[in-house]
C-alpha cells in the first residue's frame, strides 16, 4: 500500500518546542495534513516514553495507533564526542520496533547522559560506539544521520561535522542505511555525491509545533509494517520508497552561507570571492548547506540517477494562505481559511498536488488557488535562507520560470 510518513517530530518535552506536542493533538494534525504514519519523536525521554505507553496501541506489526494515526517509535539524540582532539557534535535518529526495545534502549543511552533533561538529549557517545551498542541491545534499531548537511550537529556540517560516511562511523558504516537529508537539501543535492548511492535519502519535518508536521514527507509503496520500512530503507529500494516531499531547499534556514546579525548572504562563490570573512563584522560567515555540498560532490549539479525517486518540492498551505492574503502566517484569517479549504477539499498534501485546478478555482479564492498552482509548477521566488534565517518567499507579483524540474507522476 501507499503511504505518507514524517518519521522525524519532537514532542512537549524537547526544548523549543509547543506545547501541543502531544498524541491527540498530533494525531488531528496528521489527519490534517494527510499523513499516515508519523513518528513519536523523543521516546527516550522518560515521561514521554510513559505516555506512549499508556496510551499507543500496538498493531502487531511494530507499530503502533492512537486516534486513527499510526505511529513508528522514534528519537532523536545528539551524539557528542572527540576525535583526534576535536568536538564533534552530530545528531541521529533512531528507530526501533516496539516499546520494550525503546526501554532497552533507553537504559543503554542512560549511561551517557541524562535522558531527562531534553526530549533530544545529548549522550557522551562516540556515534560510530552507538551504532555498535544499540545494534547488541535491539537488532532491528535504525540509525539514521538526522538533517545531514546543517552546518551545526550533523553528518556533514560545516562546524562540526565529517567529510564521509565512513570518516564518521567507521567499521559500523554498512548499518547506516539511510540519511536524512534536511530541509536545507534536497535528494537532487544530494545525487551530486557518488559516495551516497548506497543509501536512501528520506525527508522528514524535524516538527517542533503541530502545524509543521508534514512540511518534508515520505511516499512509501510496501506494507504498512516495521520490517518492511526497515528494509526498505536497508535495501536502497525506489520501488517501495517512492518519493519524497520536499521543502525547495532555498527555503531552509541554512542553504546559503552568511551571517545573519551584518544581514549578509552569500552564495558558496560569494563566500570563496570574499575569503568567507563577513564584509559587515570581519569574522568568519557560517558556511551554509549548498556550499558544503559543492565542497564534497563529484558529479555536476544536474546529474539524475537512474531510476530516482520522485521528488516533489511544495510550499506548506497556510503559507500559500497567507501570502495571497498579505498577512502573517500565524494570524486568524489564515487559520480560518485552511481549515476551510480543508473542509472543502481534504487533506493538505492532497490539496497541494492531486486536487485538479478546475476544483481549485471553484472552491478556493482566486489568489490561493493561482499560489498552490504556481507552487506545483515552481514558480516562487526565495530569497535563500541563512544562518538560522528561513528563506523568505514571494509567490505573486512576478512571473518566474520554474525553480525545479517536477516529475508529473502521482505520489499517492
Amino acid at each position: 500500500m501507499r503511504f505518507v510518513a514524517d518519521l522525524h517530530i519532537h514532542s512537549k518535552y524537547s526544548r523549543a518546542t509547543s506545547p501541543e506536542m502531544e498524541l491527540n493533538t498530533l494525531a488531528l494534525w496528521a489527519k490534517r495534513k494527510g499523513i499516515h504514519l508519523l513518528g513519536t519523536g523523543d521516546f527516550t525521554h522518560p515521561d514521554w516514553l510513559r505516555e506512549l505507553q499508556e496510551q499507543l496501541q500496538p498493531d502487531g506489526s511494530g507499530l503502533y495507533q492512537y486516534g486513527g494515526v499510526h505511529f513508528l517509535l522514534t528519537t532523536e539524540v545528539n551524539n557528542l564526542f572527540y576525535r583526534q582532539g576535536v568536538a564533534k557534535t552530530i545528531h541521529n535518529l533512531l528507530f526501533v520496533p516496539t516499546l520494550e526495545a525503546a526501554t532497552r534502549v533507553n537504559r543503554v543511552l542512560n549511561r551517557y547522559g541524562n535522558l531527562a533533561a531534553d526530549g533530544r538529549p545529548t549522550v557522551s557517545l562516540d556515534a560510530r560506539d552507538m551504532v555498535k551498542l544499540l545494534l547488541d541491545v535491539e537488532p532491528q534499531t535504525l540509525i539514521i544521520p538526522a538533517h545531514a548537511w546543517t552546518p551545526w550537529f550533523s553528518l556533514f556540517g560545516s562546524h562540526s561535522g565529517f567529510d564521509a560516511l565512513e570518516a564518521c562511523f567507521q567499521d559500523e558504516t554498512e548499518h547506516i542505511y539511510a540519511i536524512e537529508t534536511g530541509l536545507s537539501s534536497d535528494p537532487a543535492m544530494n545525487w551530486r555525491l557518488s559516495s551516497l548511492d548506497r543509501v536512501s535519502l528520506i525527508s522528514n519535518s524535524d516538527s517542533h509545533s503541530p502545524s509543521r508536521i508534514g512540511r518534508e514527507a515520505n511516499v512509501f509503496d510496501c506494507e504498512l509494517h516495521y520490517a518492511a520500512i526497515a528494509e526498505t530503507l536497508r535495501t536502497h529500494d525506489v520501488r517501495r520508497l517512492i518519493g519524497t516531499i520536499e521543502f525547495f531547499p532555498a527555503e531552509g534556514k541554512y542553504h546559503f552561507d552568511g551571517h545573519r546579525k551584518c544581514q549578509v548572504r552569500w552564495s558558496p562563490a560569494e563566500t570563496r570571492a570574499q575569503r568567507g570573512v563577513c564584509s559587515g563584522c570581519g569574522r568568519k560567515v557560517t558556511v551554509g548547506v549548498m556550499h558544503r555540498v559543492e565542497m564534497l560532490a563529484d558529479r555536476p549539479a544536474d546529474f539524475t540517477p537512474p531510476h530516482a525517486p520522485i521528488v516533489h518540492h511544495l510550499i506548506p498551505l497556510d503559507e500559500i494562505v497567507a501570502d495571497a492574503l498579505g498577512v502573517g502566517k500565524q494570524s486568524a484569517s489564515v487559520e480560518r481559511e485552511y481549515l476551510n479549504i480543508l473542509q472543502r477539499l481534504g487533506p493538505e498534501l492532497d490539496i497541494l498536488l492531486h486536487v485538479p485546478a478546475e476544483l481549485l478555482t471553484r472552491s478556493c479564492p482566486p489568489k490561493i488557488a493561482e499560489g498552490i498552482l504556481r507552487v506545483r509548477e515552481g514558480r516562487v521566488h526565495i530569497a535563500p535562507g541563512y544562518d538560522g534565517a528561513y528563506g523568505t518567499i514571494e509567490l505573486f507579483g512576478q512571473d518566474a520560470p520554474a525553480l525545479v524540474s517536477e516529475q508529473q507522476m502521482e505520489l499517492f
